[in-house]
């Protein structure tokens, strides 16, 4: 061999040499193996990839000799990979940071949930209904790592995230991909559902007084030794790592705050809890100190945290304004405390605590302000202004062009203010030579470009200015002051500014133009306009404004004034006089109307009878706005006016559909029936469709008590409501020569258009008005649809025909939505009418909407009964509503409320209530429930099952409900039926609770 062939062979022999990777299933045949690779400074595999592979291993389907795919099995190999990832978890002391971190959600989900069940958490209970305090240290700690989990992971989903670039598609890694997807969706879709009560657990661990045990690798291999004993208690359950109480709680009100905070953005009181909690993690963290065993926050989020909920919420204590200077400058803008504000400035020049770009930002909001116009702000401006310059020289930055543009117009208070601020800001004894020049520097910069010799006086002559500036650059400053002396007394007259050039005739009428617009005063818009045409008479000032518009009726007739000047006059106090109407300012549209109407008597009958008509529409609308809401009748004058407005006969005169409109419903809403339906003449009737609707309407009020053959208004009413929901078709030959049908979607047989007909609907306010309209609406709708197990129900069905001679040409869905509208509408007027509110149940029920239709059936029995104080009337709780309520539960999974509305029942619906028990997957409070079961026979039945079933607990709950003395078959019926009725009572008001 030659010698470099030997070199060769001797360097390679002295590497050192990869030591192979530990595979997973020698961790199965070794089991000291984990706890020594574990201690390696660098284990290959890591313990997150150990985490990975162990419950990757476990989790893998089995396939048998028929390729047949089964779940995996729950033999001692898979148990032992599930605790060999525990182990490995306890090593890494839980500390979710780390796990999040690394490990995907289905992934440290399957984790956590083997955590729960090896701590012996009780299964198939709710952990918000587990009492924390009487289950095991391990067992609370395990529930509160998960719990933690859950309200972390549902904060962090709500982040978004950047999508990674996607490389080239290979079909099985997107296969796996979207399965991975699909189930991390899942279980946050879950996590998400479960959010409130994982946040009722953390809130009630906040309250545990006691240290606390997390699993190590020692009490899980103590676990798997030892035999259970009851309720999951075990030698290893007070040992493991201990937690102390302080931070466990620290830990998990850093949780709770994140994820409050949030939580805020939809809901901003939200953001004082989140406060509350990550100030009192501070607290925590300072109390507890270096020595932290299970706690892991990051101080630095911590902070962000707190200065965030600083800015969004009001402080309530002197302390609290302490722990973040950027909460105190929100606090001072936000109370508009400038001085403080400035304080906080100079101090922060010192202590650098701001970052500059925050600095600047507080400038610019100021700035904002005052260009909206608060006065106050624009001296604070200019100081907050200084205090920045300063801290730019501070740190040797350049001068903004804001200082400058501010120094152009130095005042005394200014300048004082500036010294005051370089005084402050710099410590002589501690600031290096350096920052001392750069200061002395812009001191002799602004001296410089001052004109004023007192203000330039004052700077020089400054203590700090002799300090910072050396004598022949004061002596320099003074005689550059000298020089520029005389130059500035060379003009004794002033410069002419901007202000004291006279306004031009165009600037002069702008302004005008624009009081104009602004003034309501009738009185200012006649002085303007006289103004304005003395100005220019070329001009139409109606035009000034696209917002000033009178009813097109009108237009021509106004328009056809002559002379501009009272035809501008007109136009602009009719046009606001409707505008004041609009925004309820009725003293306004009073004298803007008066003041019109004065005007056209003079010269125009015609106008002058159009202002009556809209002084009648003002005093219609201020009466419906004001003491029509309260009950009260309207004057005697007022219903006088309308009747003799609805039978004028003025061929010539303009009128508004919208007055006859809230004519008729003013008068059906004042209950004038007896005229509406007798005494208004039959021309009207026959010419005005809204005339004739409301006589339908009144007269069908009037005959509701007589007998059937009085109900002919009834069928009337009916017979022109159906016409306008009909669709009318029409024949047309295309190319071919054949005969096509084109249906359109409006019939014009109709008295009016369906729009007009909801907008008059919504003009009315009377309850039995609006009683027969939703009623006829529902029947209309019942025999329309054609599906009588989901038929509505209303008030007065009965006086309604039971057929619709030609169904195929009604519009079902306008009569559905127009059904649905003025339910909504009636609802809007009375919420407490409970008739109204069945009907609206019934349509949610109808379009399988449970949940909201179950809300307004119980809220009709609540207003019936006190809030269920009183026994709700059999009429509002029907056996066919019993029924609905019923279905609407079992839809909704609550199968125990199934059961227990079984018994409201006229005769017990055993059947349902026995089938609705046997569902296992029910999401109510099913055993809670049980205190409001009278009925034995379910009792009994409930026992069984849970005897059959193995649930102990729920059944001792059940076997505790019957042997209530009161529920006794022996008792005497009152006895029994009190207890029914409390009973009732108490569950009719935990739905009310739950559904409200």
């Amino acid at each position: 061999m030659s010698a470099e062939a030997a070199d060769r062979e001797a360097a390679t022999s002295s590497r050192p040499s990869t030591p192979p990777q530990t595979i997973w299933f020698e961790f199965l045949l070794d089991e000291g193996l984990l706890e020594k690779h574990l201690q390696k400074c660098y284990p290959d595999p890591s313990p997150i990839q150990l985490i990975i592979q162990f419950l990757e291993q476990a989790s893998k389907p089995s396939v048998n000799e028929q390729n047949q795919v089964h779940p995996p099995s729950d033999n001692k190999r898979n148990r032992t990979l599930k605790l060999l990832a525990l182990k490995v978890a306890a090593h890494l002391k839980w500390d979710l940071e780390v796990l999040e971190k690394s490990l995907s959600v289905p992934v440290l989900n399957m984790l956590l949930n083997e955590l729960l069940c090896i701590s012996k958490v009780p299964s198939g209970v709710k952990h918000v209904d587990l009492d924390l305090c009487s289950l095991p240290p391990t067992t609370t700690m395990a529930i509160l790592v998960y719990n933690r989990w859950a309200v972390r992971t549902t904060v962090q989903s709500s982040f978004p995230v950047k999508q990674l670039k996607a490389g080239p598609p290979q079909l099985n890694i997107m296969s796996q991909m979207l399965q991975e997807k699909e189930l991390t969706d899942n279980i946050l879709k879950v996590l998400k559902e479960q959010a409130e009560d994982s946040i009722l657990v953390l809130e009630r661990a906040l309250q545990l007084t006691t240290d606390l045990y997390v699993h190590t690798m020692k009490t899980l291999d103590q676990i798997v030794g030892e035999s259970c004993l009851t309720n999951g208690d075990t030698e290893s359950s007070t040992a493991g790592l201990q937690i102390s109480m302080d931070e466990m709680h620290c830990q998990v009100c850093y949780d709770l705050g994140t994820v409050f905070f949030s939580q805020g953005s939809s809901s901003p009181p939200i953001y004082e809890k989140a406060k509350e909690h990550l100030f009192k993690t501070n607290e925590l963290l300072s109390k507890i100190g270096a020595e932290l065993v299970h706690c892991q926050i990051d101080q630095k989020r911590l902070d962000g945290y707190c200065q965030a909920c600083a800015v969004l919420t009001d402080p309530c204590e002197v302390n609290e304004l302490q722990l973040t200077t950027y909460g105190r400058v929100h606090h001072c803008i936000k109370s508009s405390n400038y001085q403080g504000l400035i304080e906080i400035f100079l101090n922060d020049n010192v202590t650098l605590s701001l970052l500059s770009h925050f600095r600047q930002s507080v400038l610019r909001d100021l700035f904002q302000m005052a260009h909206n116009g608060d006065k106050d702000v624009q001296e604070v401006c200019f100081k907050v202004c200084i205090c920045n310059t300063i801290r730019d020289v501070l740190e040797q930055q350049m001068i903004g062009v804001t200082f400058h543009q501010l120094m152009l117009k130095p005042t005394k208070e200014r300048i004082d203010f500036l010294l005051e601020a370089c005084t402050r800001s710099l410590n002589l004894d501690q600031t290096s030579e350096e920052i001392k020049r750069h200061m002395a520097t812009f001191l002799k910069n602004i001296c410089q470009s001052l004109d004023d010799p007192q203000f330039v006086f004052m700077i020089s002559s400054h203590e700090l200015c002799t300090k910072l500036l050396t004598d022949e650059e004061r002596k320099q400053i003074l005689d550059q002051m000298r020089k520029r002396s005389p130059r500035a007394k060379l003009s004794a007259k002033p410069l002419t500014v901007f202000y004291d050039i006279p306004a031009s005739a165009s600037v002069s009428i702008g302004q005008l133009e624009h009081q104009l617009i602004l003034t309501v005063d009738s009185g200012r818009i006649r002085q303007i306009l006289i103004e304005l045409h003395g100005m220019t008479s070329d001009r139409q000032f109606w035009t000034v404004s696209n917002k000033w518009e009178v009813p097109t009726v009108y237009g021509g007739v106004i328009l056809g004034i002559k002379d501009n000047l009272t035809r501008d006059l007109v136009y602009i106090l009719m046009a606001k006089g409707l505008h004041c109407i609009m925004i309820k300012d009725f003293a306004h549209a009073r004298q803007l109307h008066s003041t019109c109407l004065e005007l056209v008597t003079e010269f125009s009958p015609k106008l002058r009878q159009v202002m009556l008509n809209e002084m009648l529409l003002l005093d219609i609308s201020a009466h419906k706005a004001g003491t029509e809401s309260a009950g009260e009748r309207p004057p005697a004058d007022l219903v006088s006016r309308v009747r003799g407005y609805l039978e004028m006969r003025l061929p010539d005169i303009p009128l508004r559909q919208i007055l006859t409109e809230e004519c008729v419903a003013s008068m059906l809403n004042w209950k004038e029936n007896e005229y509406l339906s007798l005494q208004i003449p039959a021309p009207l009737i026959q010419n005005n469709p809204f005339v004739k609707l409301g006589q339908l309407l009144a007269a069908t009020c009037k005959e509701l008590p007589g007998p059937k053959e009085s109900r002919r208004t009834a069928k009337d009413l009916w017979d022109v409501v159906v016409q306008i929901f009909c669709l009318s078709n029409q024949h047309k030959r295309i190319n071919d020569g054949r005969i096509s049908l084109i249906k359109y979607r409006e019939s014009t047989l109709g008295i009016m258009r369906r729009s007009e007909l909801v907008t008059f609907i919504k003009r009315l306010s009377d309850p039995l008005i609006l009683t027969i309209l939703i009623s006829l609406f529902v029947k209309l709708h019942n025999i329309v649809r054609d599906d009588i197990v989901n038929d509505a129900t209303a008030e007065y069905m009965s006086i309604w025909p039971t057929s619709v001679p030609n169904l195929q040409s009604v519009d079902v869905e306008a009569v559905a939505v127009t059904m649905k509208e003025i339910v909504t509408y009636s609802l809007s007027i009375n919420s407490n009418n409970h008739y109204w509110l069945t009907t609206q149940a019934d349509i949610y029920f109808a379009t399988n909407q449970f949940s909201a239709a179950l809300h307004f059936y119980i809220q009709a029995g609540a207003i019936c009964s006190d809030f269920f104080n009183k026994c709700v009337p059999s009429d509002v709780y029907t056996d066919m509503v019993l029924k609905r309520m019923i279905k609407c539960c079992s839809m909704l999974n609550c199968h125990t409320q199934v059961a227990i509305l079984c018994q409201f029942l006229k005769e017990v619906d055993y059947m349902t209530a026995f089938k609705a028990l046997q569902e296992q997957n029910s999401h109510d409070a099913m055993d809670s429930y049980y205190d409001y079961i009278w009925d034995i026979t379910i009792l009994e039945y409930l026992t069984h099952i849970h005897h059959k079933r193995g649930e102990t607990d729920k059944r001792q709950i059940a076997i505790k409900a019957i042997g209530q003395s009161e529920l006794n078959s022996s008792n005497p019926e009152e006895v029994l039926q009190l207890a029914a009725q409390k009973r009732q009572k108490k569950f009719l008001q935990a739905m009310a609770k739950l559904y409200f």
